[in-house]
């Protein structure tokens, strides 16, 4: 079994409202590139001290890493949909 190292690329961090409890949150998302440059990974996190934490991982190709790092700040956060 051969292991793929990642590299961070890019890390920002989304605030939203929390709709049960209108608690002002942070979500985070990371990406991340392996080592030969084929493979693109989104990393998201929901802020664990919400009612409900959450963690995904998401395979991206080129053209949606490209689209997540050019996304307009009112547009971020689009990948947790």
């Amino acid at each position: 079994m051969s292991l793929t190292r990642l590299r961070k690329i890019c890390v920002r961090t989304i605030p939203f409202i929390e709709v049960d409890s209108l608690a002002f949150r942070e979500g985070r998302e990371a990406l991340f590139r392996d080592d030969d440059g084929t493979g693109f990974f989104l990393y998201l996190s929901r802020d664990i001290s919400s009612s409900q934490p959450e963690e995904r991982v998401i395979p991206l190709e080129v053209r949606e890493a490209l689209l997540w790092l050019n996304e307009d700040p009112q547009d971020e956060g689009s990948f947790w949909a």
